[in-house]
């Protein structure tokens, strides 16, 4: 008895022992709280130091954040390990999330259009220029923190994350702090990391707000109100600079903005209990580039407290269980089922505009990469100043999208280019856009080209979406060149000398034509319409005039015709395409002409052309096209001919390049040609090229079977080419063992 009665005695000794020590660990249970400050770049440290406070299992129990540390404590306090977080982090493209930077495909091709032809677009109301509130709209920021923080997506209170969070801002207007702990997460994110002159100022509710590391950089004194009796600080704002490295205006400002946040951390630093602050002087607020060695500095700084750390979390009663290694992926073909869409905001804009710049109809399934790329397209029409949207799941996973717009109040915009080709020589464009001219969803544009040649191009285009569209346009067009008189006229000119080989061909085409214009399957653009055609060209080098000075004009008519025209292009660039699909269709039937003394019957010019793009070991890229055109039916009439030869201009009606031969070398009522090019991308956006074409073009190829018989024509080129803020720089140097001669091709700018 007296046996058992001892082993008795001894397990209940142990038994009281080890809940008076859990008793004891529970009441001494330290709450923990953290706090990341602002600093661009230089916050990806934080990533690196969550890692080594994971390791020693230290619990957060609070995270108060500003600017970039604000966006990775929110994404820490939603869920994400800090593992986690580096894999997000190393998988994006800081430049074309900071850019705003809308993928080609994402835009409708009224936007791809203009984006490849104006260089500087600024705000022009009242005829006054004025400058963007930032270089990017935050919308591709804002677009990746939903997809992150969607399974949070119904959370209101910060509270409620599975760790207490809140974020501080700037009142743009009042210039006070602002405390973040409630609302949409994405939104109140991006505004704490709206930094002035990057990112435009962002709306939420009747306030906008930038940067909250302008008034409070570093929100100690918040986290310890929560209830943190504990606090880790991880400082990564910037220090002040010597003059010599005060270079630009961003550093300027920069440097002002620093003045009170570094005074004010001398008393915020007393209150941090482990204050942790990286070397990270050799990175700047923008050097993404550089994320793998920030993130490694945050490592290398937290791992000096490691002790501090084991000891800081054997003081806790558990570990950071509240981390759920959930399954993350930033696959952007991630399925979504939007059974409906709700707009609000709105005014100018109606919900067809705006759905048909979606390019999302409901109920559908689609992808957030798809649905991204509409968001997108829509911010690149500049008729919205924000665009927030938030997902709401229904128990079957169904998806209603609740949009909330802030359309712009701009309505004019001022547009600039340059352009120098071989055809049209040098050439600035000054152009006014105005929008809401007559209703809410049209717009007005009228190009001004100067230099070598004068011309112009108005367009007026009512956007309906998805519903047709209605639209006119007028454009001028005109150049001069010597041209070789075999090549270009099939019937010869018996008014020449025949000792001349060569004349100055002055060429003049004015273009009107009214349309409708349809969307589908997201990618497709149909266009019908009526078109008047005024061509004129002449040359002063022969022959004389009614009143006997030098000039003999070869055409000076109007031709009426209808046309259709068909658009599928996936290509990911237009000048550089790494990727993609391309189709164009264009028809033309020819009625009548103005000219009582003309008399000719219908005729039509069809045109296709299929291109294909793909990539292979990253930088090497290979792109085949095949096209042609033919004139069906009608008397002879050289005018609507395919003249062919040249590269690097737009082209225009039936003038057509080809590597080898000068511009308008070429002619003939049928054309048809195969290019294959290879480019290699040797620094980014630096290519050095090769290509070869080869090309069949006269009169009647496909009746008299001649178009199979042969290739009559070849080239082969080599060029440097770099992408800039102008468009593209292009040299390239071709030959034709046909004439035996080498072409020398400069093209600079966007083609216009």
């Amino acid at each position: 008895m007296k046996k058992y009665f001892l082993i008795g005695l001894l397990f209940f000794s142990s038994f009281v022992f080890s809940q008076t020590q859990k008793i004891e660990k529970e009441t001494n249970d330290v709450k923990v709280g953290l706090v990341l400050s602002g600093g661009g770049a230089k916050g990806l440290a934080h990533i690196g130091v969550l890692k080594v406070i994971e390791e020693a299992g230290v619990r957060i129990d609070y995270i108060g954040g500003t600017s970039m540390g604000a966006i990775v404590g929110a994404l820490y306090a939603s869920g994400y390990s800090a593992n986690q977080l580096d894999s997000i982090f190393n998988e994006i493209d800081f430049s074309k999330l900071i850019q705003d930077d809308i993928p080609r495909r994402a835009k409708t091709f009224y936007e791809r259009d203009d984006s490849e032809k104006y260089a500087l677009t600024l705000p022009f109301d009242k005829f006054e220029v004025s400058f963007p509130k930032g270089i990017s709209k935050g919308q591709n920021l804002y677009n990746l923190l939903s997809k992150l923080t969607n399974h949070v997506d119904e959370i209101d209170n910060f509270n409620d994350l599975p760790i207490p969070f809140f974020c501080i801002a700037t009142n743009l207007e009042t210039g006070k702090e602002v405390v973040l702990d409630k609302g949409y997460l994405p939104r109140a994110i991006t505004a704490s990391g709206a930094i002035p002159t990057i990112f435009s100022p962002v709306k939420i509710k009747d306030s906008i707000y930038v940067d909250g590391g302008v008034v409070n950089n570093y929100p100690v004194d918040k986290v310890r109100k929560l209830g943190a009796e504990y606090i880790i600080g991880v400082d990564v704002q910037d220090t002040l600079k010597s003059k010599d490295k005060l270079k630009t205006a961003f550093d300027v400002f920069v440097q002002i903005s620093n003045f009170n946040t570094i005074e004010d951390m001398i008393e915020k630093r007393k209150n941090t209990d482990l204050y942790i602050h990286p070397n990270i002087d050799n990175y700047n607020l923008v050097s993404f580039a550089e994320g793998r060695e920030i993130i490694e500095s945050g490592v290398k700084e937290a791992s000096i407290f490691k002790q501090q750390l084991d000891n800081l979390a054997s003081r806790q009663s558990t570990s950071n269980e509240v981390i759920k290694n959930r399954e993350i992926s930033l696959n952007s073909n991630e399925s979504l089922f939007i059974k409906k869409v709700e707009i609000e905001g709105n005014k100018n804009y109606s919900r067809s505009y705006i759905l048909g710049k979606l390019k999302l109809k409901t109920p559908s399934k689609t992808s957030y990469q798809e649905f991204n790329e509409g968001v997108n397209n829509l911010s690149a029409t500049g008729n919205f100043q924000g665009i927030n949207y938030r997902f709401i799941h229904d128990e079957n996973n169904a998806i209603t999208v609740k949009f909330n717009v802030i359309e712009s109040d701009s309505k004019m915009l001022l547009r600039i280019a340059a352009h120098y080709d071989d055809l049209y020589k040098s050439a600035a464009l000054v152009n006014i856009t105005r929008k809401r001219v007559l209703t809410n969803n049209d717009v007005a544009s009228f190009d001004f080209i100067i230099g070598d040649n004068i011309r112009y191009n108005f367009n007026y285009y009512i956007d309906k979406g998805f519903y047709w569209s209605v639209g006119l346009n007028s454009s001028l067009t005109s150049f001069d060149k010597n041209v070789d008189v075999n090549f270009l006229f099939s019937e010869g000119l018996p008014v020449l000398n025949s000792q001349i080989n060569e004349i100055d061909l002055n060429y003049s085409d004015l273009t009107n034509q009214v349309f409708v214009q349809t969307l589908f399957k997201r990618s497709y653009q149909i266009r019908l319409g009526a078109e008047h055609k005024w061509l004129n060209y002449y040359s002063n080098t022969v022959g004389l005039d009614d009143n006997n000075n030098p000039q003999t004009v070869f055409e000076d008519n109007n031709y009426i015709s209808t046309y259709g025209t068909l658009r599928f292009d996936t290509f990911d660039d237009k000048f550089f395409p790494k990727k993609g699909f391309l189709f164009e269709g264009d028809f033309h039937l020819y009625l009548l002409t103005l000219d009582k003394d003309i008399d000719i019957k219908e005729f039509s010019i069809a045109k296709a052309k299929i291109g294909f793009a793909k990539t292979f070991f990253k930088k090497l890229t290979a792109v085949i096209s095949t096209e042609g055109g033919v004139k069906i039916g009608g008397s002879t009439n050289d005018s609507f001919d395919f003249f062919v030869g040249g590269y690097g201009f737009k082209e225009t009606n039936n003038i057509m390049s080809l590597y080898g031969y000068d511009a308008l070398s070429l002619r003939g009522d049928t054309f048809l040609k195969s290019t294959f090019t290879l480019d290699y991308e040797v620094i980014k956006d630096g290519h050095i090229n090769v290509a070869a074409n080869i090309a069949n073009v006269g009169d009647r190829l496909f009746s008299s079977k001649e178009w199979i018989d042969r290739i009559d024509y070849t080239g082969y080129a080599i060029g440097l080419g770099v992408e800039t803020f102008i468009g593209p720089i292009e040299i390239k140097y071709s030959f034709s063992p046909e004439i035996d001669e080498g072409e020398w091709y400069v093209s600079a700018g966007f083609r216009f």
